[in-house]
């Protein structure tokens, strides 16, 4: 690029080619409607509200994590999606896209409230899923999130399941419920397929809310 070899914009890591890496060594695995609910009722308090805003948003972990109170907007029902946590570093969420102010459902907003009653870490500053285990100076680790879902999934007999299981059943409810491309693009937060995300715009505030509900009552209104 400082040779004006190649244009500016273009990054020099897309040049490369890396022999059968873009082939999947497992193909990932998504939960139907049925399986999620039989998971779920067998998942205990918080990590049943975190696989929740899981399946209803298709969270990334690190950012499900680090949800403060103060990313909860009661009043005009939004949730704001701005950092995330690995490894006990708080950082940027992934991308500018991933940087967004969400919709909840009058359902998902109540079961929040219900939690934030529940927990003993209710301050705004506070974590949504502090961990009593760290005093509620962190959330809960992915680690303990990942052993309940375990224990939930050998019990609900529904198969092996981690957090990515959610976020790929979120991609597949979406599309199920007829959901246009353009709009599942912008649910998942997706930066890399701008050219469509650009010409769809921001008419999608709508759809998006549609979309969002429905997901809502495949998760919760029949449980």
């Amino acid at each position: 690029m400082w040779k004006q070899a190649i244009p500016m914009q273009v990054n020099p890591i897309s040049l490369v080619r890396v022999k059968g890496a873009s082939k999947r060594r497992k193909q990932p695995r998504s939960l139907t409607v049925e399986q999620f609910r039989l998971l779920f009722s067998h998942l205990k308090e918080p990590h049943s509200t975190v696989s929740l805003l899981c399946i209803c948003f298709g969270l990334r972990i690190s950012e499900r994590l680090a949800l403060r109170w103060s990313d909860v907007d009661w009043l005009n029902k939004r949730l704001r999606v701005e950092r995330g946590i690995v490894e006990r570093n708080v950082d940027d969420v992934k991308t500018d896209e991933s940087r967004k102010s969400l919709v909840i459902a009058d359902e998902l907003l109540e079961r929040l409230k219900r939690w934030k009653q529940a927990t003993e870490f209710s301050e705004d500053s506070d974590w949504v899923f502090a961990s009593p285990m760290k005093a509620g100076r962190l959330p809960y680790s992915y680690t303990g999130v990942w052993r309940e879902l375990y224990r939930a999934s050998e019990v609900a007999a529904v198969g092996p399941v981690s957090t990515h299981t959610f976020l790929h059943s979120y991609r597949m409810w979406i599309d199920a419920i007829g959901t246009p491309i353009g709009v599942q693009q912008k649910l998942m937060r997706h930066s890399d397929i701008r050219t469509t995300m650009n010409i769809y715009g921001d008419a999608a505030t709508d759809d998006m809310r549609e979309a969002h509900n429905k997901i809502v009552g495949l998760a919760l209104r029949t449980m």
